[in-house]
């Protein structure tokens, strides 16, 4: 493969990966809280997401 398929495909990747961590972490995180926590615990964890991202606010 050429350099620009792989500029092109390890973005894609990556960011593929990224969702699909981001989904697992809050389907965990939903099974195991009361329904009355479920709003912080989201609140919290798109902190995180956003924080790995790099784009807190």
């Amino acid at each position: 493969m050429n350099i620009a398929a792989w500029a092109t495909l390890v973005p894609v990747a990556v960011t593929l990966v990224a969702a699909a961590a981001a989904v697992l972490i809050v389907i965990v995180v939903v099974k195991g809280t009361a329904s009355r926590d479920r709003a912080t615990v989201l609140k919290a964890v798109a902190e995180v997401i956003r924080a790995v991202r790099g784009s807190r606010r």
